[in-house]
């Protein structure tokens, strides 16, 4: 059995005791780094093997993975927060592992994208996630425009650094738009920054920003 465990974003608190159950029984954990994932298995006292699976080995790792699982064992694939298989490179792994009829089975918890929808007090009835905003600026631009005809939620995921070349973007395509920022989704300095697009670039112009970020416009 694969299973799919979602760990937490931020906070080591937030962890299903289902999830705590399966790392604990299963052979193998798989991680994209020990050291991230490190911190969660010593808060509860988890000492299974853990192994590294990314885009680097992803390729090399999937074949032997999937022998351990053809004998019988069970593993557990974990990201380094939230869902696995989101933006990460567990589908891969996924994906082969259903080609091979073996049975994956997912671990419901964390999900920033999701996290941050709930909160940011934008409609929840419909919305599309994204992704990484393109980082070719001719990309973003195409996409942004294609957003500001759809009447429902974009999601995005975006970096610290390139926040504010994105704002200028969509501000330049979609000034009005509603949008909120989510910014260190369950950790000490969380943040959730609202308002229409022009109005957010401005205010965070001459302000440095840090953390993971969450984009949801509408």
């Amino acid at each position: 059995m694969l299973y799919v465990v979602a760990t937490p974003i931020g906070n080591l608190e937030d962890i299903t005791l289902r999830a705590l159950r399966i790392l604990k029984e299963v052979d193998v954990i798989l991680a994209e780094d020990k050291r991230r994932t490190g911190k969660l298995l010593k808060r509860y006292n988890i000492k299974n093997i853990q192994q590294i699976y990314n885009d680097h080995n992803k390729e090399r790792r999937t074949k032997n993975i999937i022998q351990m699982l053809k004998k019988g064992k069970d593993i557990a694939l974990a990201s380094d927060s939230g869902t696995p298989g989101i933006n990460d490179p567990g589908f891969y792994l996924i994906r082969a592992c259903i080609k091979e009829d073996i049975k994956v089975s997912p671990v419901p918890g964390p999900n920033a994208a999701i996290s941050a929808l709930a909160a940011s007090g934008l409609p929840t009835d419909r919305f599309t996630y994204y992704g990484f905003v393109p980082k070719k600026e001719k990309k973003a631009k195409e996409l942004f425009k294609k957003i500001k005809l759809l009447k429902e939620s974009a999601i995005f995921y975006e970096s610290p650094h390139r926040i504010k070349n994105t704002l200028k973007i969509m501000s330049e395509i979609a000034p009005t738009k509603q949008i909120v920022i989510a910014r260190e989704i369950t950790k000490k300095f969380e943040e959730f920054i609202r308002g229409e697009v022009k109005e957010v670039e401005d205010r965070l112009k001459n302000r440095k920003i840090k953390g993971e970020l969450v984009i949801i416009l509408n």
